[in-house]
């Protein structure tokens, strides 16, 4: 006996080998090009989400595909304890409809759903539909899905190749007049079903498994794995149609005699090897055929060959699983056998029981090797070293065989010890869970046009964005006019920068740089001629919060202790080397060494410094401290600063852009057109302060709410809207306005406003060029999530992305509205048809976020389409350029002496 049951007895070796030839099947039905020839199909379902407990509603569903039709009701409830209720109805699914044409079996479905709507007195009501249909299907759409082959004991004409769901749809239009009015919104397997109805239950639940006449396996895979369906965002639940593996001759060295006379003796030879060896189906005919064989050699019965061995059928898997109940010793094997007329011995009745185990435990293992397969695939799409998830179980097989249960979860356990497995039996699986399908399919249709709606404010038009160019063009001349200067908001102001550099600057210079958290200091060494070279060294100290918002000489004060120790450190206190201030706030000046703050931004607050002339501040300072003495030649705006380090490079940059924490731009403008200072000759380098564009209002109509929180809360309400738009210190408290706003509506992690969503600034920009990355999977977006303390689904994940692509690509095409109109007012100055000019610019919005330099550049391709712009990155602007201001600025200087 031991002899013929050798083949069937598969060790841990061999499982652990069966696991890594289905993974391998996997990878292949996955890919794009490998597919066509794959066995495990694994065909996308298009289920993209898990219920999430917040569906409800009442919802019908179909579910063909067993020896009977079943038509529910399901209601959903949305009460915290994710309560449903079901109701049934059977009907039975005669042969001429599982064997006649398509029109027929059609009809009979949509007849059986209108008595059972007439039962339930339902006619009246629209309700969605989830339709079961247990066969594999090529899915493009949830509801939408081609038979590819029928399977079990269905063999309807002229369905294979179409689309089932269009096929229902027609049946049921015929219906129309009768006052039915159904929208069948999902096309569910019964194996995705189980998943859903378990997932309803326990959220951990992203497999399902049916072990039962038939078998087959789904799971959640990540969509940027499946090949076959355009996106890489989320997950979609995975349909493997595992049964055919092995029709490729993969099990070949595993399969048995008694599996190859089974399947030569089947419907479909050849096909469906795997669910042959497995399923509940074949278990009953694979023991009679091992019986009969050892009959024939005379081991059992005494070798007589009664006509229950020789018919096929005979034996089915209720005998087996009745004859393996151990606790009611030999007397059910020896009564079933003896039913069959086959007068057993003791003997014969305990090798009949081993034949019987055996056949059955390789089922559970081969279905434990395959399953361990997904949940290795599931764990290294996580990347976790351990794994805590759920499978949705359903089948007769499972529940009904005495041993099974335990075998399976034996084997599982052992063969993926890395994964703690919670099996979860399903209640009513293929209809419930097309029901919950349906449900999820309604909520996230539900929530899309609510998360739409949200976004819409964001996505302008073409003709809005002209709008605001035209806006700023327009703002851009109230600035320059001497009569309209005064309650311009774009204040334009003159920076008596009158040249870019020549390439004759040399020297040494220092620099400081102020216009953020931190203060920098810097000595640049500038060669001319043809060795040309800007060498640079340079210290940065922090500005503690108190002194950024304390008295204006304590941040002088500190600002000087900083240059002493930078020159004591490079040892040069002893020389009296020009000076250029970058300070990047807005200054009126009345020279270029001379620089009144016309008021503090970017958290900056410190008292008696509004008003007063920076440099004089400055020197006053270095006058109380009295250790050394520098000669102050100019102050410098980094957006100049930004120019000139540009210029340098390529003499075409007439233009500095910054796009990082604050956003501004300056431009080379003729001095004729500057009204406020007096001399028509030449240029004059104008710092327009772009950041106050619409504080007058102008662009109102397309702020939306959560810009005004944003602003409400700053510390300079009503000042600085543009800014407030597009610059990096504000985009990521607008997108944590718009998750506030969504979690209140129930459409982000679970409607729970967790602790740190509350606080202000929580959601830096640098968060958001490292979430809208395309490197990041989501996996890593759901891991800044949590470091932020939000606990995110894969779904959080998907939206919080969305919306920050929202904000920031807004914020970039505002910013090239606002360029555009800068370049073409360069182009009419010089009044040629075509302008070739170069931006410099810098920010790190700019350098760092993966899309919004792009998004710019094409957005003043648009607006500005005769002009051909170059954007080139500025090596620190406010440093190196502070130093080229104050080199220019000294050579003009010579040259005026001269």
């Amino acid at each position: 006996v031991d002899r013929y049951l050798y083949p069937l007895r598969l060790s841990d070796d061999v499982l652990l080998d069966v696991m890594a030839r289905f993974q391998a099947e996997m990878v292949k039905g996955l890919g794009r090009d490998t597919n066509p020839t794959a066995t495990v199909k694994m065909l996308p379902s298009f289920v993209r989400s898990l219920p999430d407990g917040s569906e409800k509603g009442e919802f019908l569903a179909v579910d063909l595909g067993g020896s009977q039709f079943r038509a529910h009701q399901v209601k959903v409830f949305d009460d915290g304890r994710q309560s449903s209720q079901l109701e049934s109805k059977f009907y039975p699914t005669p042969k001429e409809v599982t064997q006649g044409n398509s029109a027929e079996l059609f009809d009979y479905v949509a007849d059986c759903l209108l008595d059972f709507m007439e039962t339930k007195n339902l006619k009246h009501k629209k309700l969605p539909l989830g339709f079961t249909f247990s066969f594999p299907c090529k899915q493009t759409k949830l509801e939408e899905g081609v038979l590819l082959a029928w399977t079990k004991h269905f063999k309807v004409r002229g369905v294979q190749d179409t689309d089932v769901v269009a096929s229902l749809r027609r049946a049921l239009q015929k219906h129309k007049a009768s006052d039915i009015d159904v929208d069948v919104l999902a096309l569910v397997n019964d194996t995705v079903g189980t998943m859903m109805t378990c997932g309803y239950d326990d959220q951990r639940c992203e497999v399902g498994l049916i072990i039962g006449t038939g078998t087959n396996a789904c799971y959640m895979e990540e969509m940027r794995h499946i090949e076959l369906v355009e996106g890489d965002e989320g997950r979609m639940c995975i349909n493997t149609e595992w049964g055919a593996f092995g029709d490729d001759g993969a099990l070949d060295d595993l399969r048995t005699e008694f599996d190859r006379e089974l399947d030569l003796g089947s419907l479909n030879p050849g096909k469906q090897l795997f669910e042959k060896m497995i399923s509940s189906l074949y278990l009953g005919e694979l023991v009679r055929l091992i019986l009969l064989k050892m009959t024939k050699e005379g081991l059992l019965f005494n070798g007589k060959v009664s006509t229950a061995l020789l018919t096929k059928g005979k034996i089915e898997m209720k005998h087996v699983s009745a004859m393996e109940k151990y606790k009611e010793g030999l007397s059910n094997t020896k009564e079933i056998l003896t039913e069959l007329s086959l007068f057993p011995s003791e003997e014969d009745c305990v090798a009949v029981q081993h034949v019987c185990t055996i056949v059955s435990f390789r089922s559970a293992n081969l279905c434990a090797a395959a399953l361990a397969a997904i949940l290795t695939r599931l764990r290294e799409n996580k990347k976790l070293l351990r794994m805590r998830t759920t499978v949705g179980i359903d089948g007769g097989l499972y529940k009904t065989h005495p041993q099974y249960a335990k075998r399976l979860h034996k084997v599982v356990r052992r063969l993926v010890p890395t994964c703690d497995v919670r099996f979860l039996l399903s209640v009513s699986g293929s209809g419930k869970g097309a029901a919950v399908v349906t449900a999820v399919a309604h909520r996230l249709a539900a929530q899309r046009s609510r998360i739409d709606a949200t976004l819409a404010p964001f996505l302008l038009s073409l003709g809005t964005l002209r709008e605001v160019r035209n806006k700023m063009r327009a703002e851009l001349e109230y600035g320059l006019k001497r009569e309209t200067q005064a309650n311009a908001t774009v204040k334009m102001l003159p920076t008596y920068v009158c040249g870019t550099p020549d390439g004759t600057e040399k020297g040494k210079f220092l620099a400081l740089d102020l216009g953020g958290t931190n203060f920098r200091v810097l000595l640049v060494k500038i060669k001319s001629g043809r060795r040309r070279s800007v060498q640079m060294y340079n210290k940065i100290f922090a500005i503690p919060l108190e002194i950024m918002q304390g008295t204006g000489e304590e941040l002088f004060d500190h600002i000087v202790q900083c240059i002493a120790e930078f020159l004591e450190y490079m040892g040069i206190k002893g020389a009296r080397l020009p000076l250029g201030f970058t300070f990047s706030f807005p200054c009126r000046q009345a020279s270029i060494d001379k620089g009144t703050l016309l008021g503090w931004t970017k958290g900056f607050k410190a008292t008696d410094c509004e008003g007063e002339d920076v440099v004089d501040m400055l020197r006053e300072a270095i006058r109380r401290r009295n250790e050394f003495d520098l000669d102050i030649v100019a102050v410098v705006n980094d957006t100049v600063g930004t120019m000139m380090t540009c210029g340098y490079e390529d003499p075409n940059c007439e233009i500095g852009l910054i796009a990082g924490t604050g956003s501004n731009v300056c431009y080379m403008e003729d001095m004729k057109n500057i009204e406020i200072v007096e001399g028509n000759e030449g240029k004059m380098c104008i710092n327009t302060e772009w950041g106050a564009f619409g504080d007058n209002g102008c662009i109102d109509n397309i702020r939306t709410k959560y810009d005004k929180e944003v602003d409400e809360g700053s510390l300079n309400p009503g000042k600085q809207r543009y800014e407030k738009m597009t610059s990096g210190m504000y985009l990521g408290e607008i997108v944590r306005q718009i998750l506030i706003d969504l979690t209140k509506q129930g459409l982000l992690f679970r409607g729970h406003i967790s602790e740190s969503l509350r606080k202000r600034g929580i959601f830096e920009t640098k968060f958001l060029s490292q979430i809208e990355s395309d490197r990041l999977a989501l996996l890593q977006v759901r891991r800044i999530l949590q470091q932020l303390g939000l606990d995110s689904t894969c779904e959080d994940s998907i939206i919080v992305k969305e919306v920050c692509g929202a904000v920031s690509q807004r914020a970039a095409r505002l910013c090239g509205a606002g360029l555009a109109a800068i370049v073409e007012k360069k182009r009419e100055n010089r009044g040629v048809e075509r302008l070739q000019i170069t931006v410099g610019v810098d920010g790190t919005l700019y350098k760092l976020h993966p899309h919004f330099s792009r998004v710019l550049r094409e957005t003043v391709k648009e607006l500005a389409p005769q002009c051909d712009v170059t954007f080139m990155l500025s090596e620190d602007g406010s440093g190196k350029g502070a130093a080229l201001i104050t080199a220019v600025a000294k050579r003009l200087h010579n040259v005026g002496q001269k």
